[in-house]
């Protein structure tokens, strides 16, 4: 992974990623393959999408990169949900407790800057 000079949040959702790709090989491994996939795709693309936010055009752009990695999260946040409540799944606390701090981060990050943005015009 490249140093991006200890940005929390980019650094977080890497990590987070990496755990997630592991929760959704033991769905793949109970063959709960849909939910493994559901999982996989929100789960990793919540890191690509704020790694890309670090590349944004303007601040306009940086937000509305993070707004798609906040509704990442969502999602995500619905598919564990529905592990945790259906008969026969697996359930990984750990990482939903993650998920909600990368969830208020992010909020905190879009708050920031849209007030930062709004300063500007």
């Amino acid at each position: 992974m490249r140093n991006d000079k200890e940005n929390i949040i980019v650094k977080l959702s890497f990590e987070f990623a990496i755990q997630v790709i592991e929760f959704a090989e033991v769905l793949e491994d109970s063959k709960k393959y849909v939910l493994a996939r559901q999982i996989l795709r929100s789960g990793t693309s919540i890191g690509a999408n704020i790694r890309e936010a670090q590349n944004a055009e303007s601040i306009a752009d940086f937000i509305h990169k993070l707004k798609i990695a906040a509704k990442e999260a969502d999602e995500l946040d619905y598919w564990l949900l529905l592990c945790k409540h259906a008969k026969n799944y697996t359930y990984n606390e750990e990482l939903h407790s993650k998920l909600i701090e990368i969830i208020k981060i992010l909020s905190k990050i879009i708050s920031t800057s849209k007030k930062a943005n709004s300063i500007k015009k």
